[in-house]
């Protein structure tokens, strides 16, 4: 496999944290599990399925309206059996579909290695290292996201343009089959990556057991599930194909808007160019995703593997399959506002990173915002026992607020919604979904910073008193 163990030498800062995590226990996913964890499991593995039914069926069925079919129900004028019955079912159709995608990037992923890097200035592709995991692995991967991305969308815009093999529309008109197609891969990666964490692993010494069926099953047992040399379950079902779709579904609905209502709205517009944003984003810093905690920390189960092929794709993309059935007409200074606040949330969020990206690789030996940059000196113990020197970021947007890089992308998921109006509470569930998600990753990375650094956390803590909103929270 595309990996090398890492010898018990001084680690550099970014491994000494994963050392000093594992000695810890608060590497990853838990050991053992309580009573709060396993219900919140349960709940998830019952329910998330259903929550996302319930808002595509919403749209399809009641306009987007996420009190009428409840108040329909409540009032005995329709059953649940008769919601199902309008449920269109998988097809033929859009099993070829799903497939062929799939398939396509698989393909991408794992035969054609990256050229971009070569060409495109500041863009770090091809054979990369990750961090060093818990067993001393350091796993490479071939970054190529960007180019699959690229290749994609050209073949997209070159069958609407010239070719015409499918119409525009081919995504929202089979959105609901394709849905279940999306479900059918994601449980069935989840199961597999569980019968591979037990019968077959990548490597043993990174699998985790709690000797709970739902927690392994949900949280995952292998930390790197690989086939082959190159084929990373983690990469790719968190990079391809859910985000690789994102930006395609955004443009599917913004033709089927105009097929329906003769133009596209300028707050269509705006939802596809501001989460295009996030997406290229995500695909020109995919060697920096390797370094962060969806890659160093998460094991691979059903959170990631159903969470990337049906949340991902069906719940992000709120905004524009709302607006093919309300086609909201900003004002211009409405308008305005959202672009403004979009990317102000994204500086926010890039520039943050940038910043402690350039710290970590400088070893503070840099400027931010023209200064020399003010850090919180601490001391941990790693694995082997030994103890190891660190710094602490406490200038520019880290002197703010200890996660300020989580506060910008809030910023523009809030954007993202704002440019649907107000006249339905279904698009903002997007914004009201990542500030949970965001402020317990954010307390769940500073359990693991005060179990790692102790005292000297404290004295950070006391440096830059707030975690998200500066003066509040």
């Amino acid at each position: 496999m595309a990996a090398r163990f890492r010898p018990s030498a001084p680690h550099t800062s970014a491994a000494s944290s994963v050392a000093a995590a594992q000695a810890q226990g608060q590497w990853g996913r838990a050991w053992e599990v309580d009573w709060f964890s396993l219900a919140s499991i349960l709940f998830l593995l019952l329910f998330a399925p259903f929550i996302v039914y319930f808002f595509i069926m919403a749209c399809d069925q009641y306009a987007c309206s996420l009190t009428a079919p409840v108040l329909d129900l409540a009032a005995g004028r329709v059953r649940l059996s008769d919601i199902w019955a309008k449920t269109p079912a998988v097809t033929k159709e859009a099993a070829q579909i799903y497939a062929l995608w799939v398939s396509f990037q698989v393909l991408l992923y794992v035969a054609l290695p990256d050229v971009c890097h070569r060409f495109l200035p500041g863009y770090v592709g091809g054979v990369q290292e990750g961090a060093v995991t818990p067993a001393g692995v350091i796993n490479k991967y071939e970054i190529n996201g960007l180019q699959a991305w690229l290749i994609t969308h050209l073949l997209w815009l070159a069958n609407a343009r010239f070719l015409s093999w499918f119409p525009p529309t081919i995504i929202f008109d089979n959105w609901i089959p394709l849905l279940w197609c999306a479900n059918i891969l994601g449980y069935a990666v989840s199961t597999f990556a569980m019968i591979k964490g037990y019968l077959f692993p990548t490597n043993a010494r990174d699998c985790k057991f709690t000797g709970n069926f739902f927690y392994n099953y949900m949280m995952g047992i292998e930390f790197n599930p690989r086939i082959g040399k190159w084929f990373d379950f983690k990469l790719f079902f968190n990079g391809r194909p859910g985000i690789v779709a994102w930006t395609l579904i955004n443009l599917s609905f913004a033709a089927k808007q105009r097929e329906l209502h003769g133009h596209v709205t300028n707050s269509m517009v705006l939802v596809n160019v501001l989460q295009a944003i996030y997406v290229l984003d995500f695909f020109w810093n995919e060697a920096w995703y390797l370094k962060t905690i969806d890659i160093c920390h998460d094991h691979f189960g059903w959170y990631l593997g159903w969470g990337d092929c049906v949340w991902l794709p069906y719940l992000y993309t709120l905004q524009g399959l709302y607006l093919v059935y309300h086609p909201v007409q900003l004002a211009a200074p409405h308008a305005a506002g959202v672009l403004l606040l979009g990317l102000l949330g994204y500086y926010v969020f890039r520039v943050a990173n940038h910043q402690k990206d350039l710290f970590r690789r400088t070893d503070g030996r840099c400027l931010i915002w023209g200064r020399k940059p003010k850090a919180i000196a601490c001391v941990y113990t790693s694995a082997d026992g030994q103890r190891h020197h660190s710094k602490l970021l406490a200038s520019g947007f880290w002197g703010l607020a200890r996660h300020l890089n989580y506060t910008g992308d809030l910023l523009g998921s809030l954007a993202y919604c704002l440019a649907c109006g107000g006249g339905h509470l279904l698009p903002y569930f997007y914004v009201v979904y990542m500030t949970v998600l965001l402020t317990h990753r954010c307390l769940r990375d500073e359990h693991r910073c005060a179990n790692k650094y102790g005292g000297d956390w404290a004295r950070y803590t006391a440096a830059v008193p707030y975690r998200l909103l500066p003066g509040i929270f």
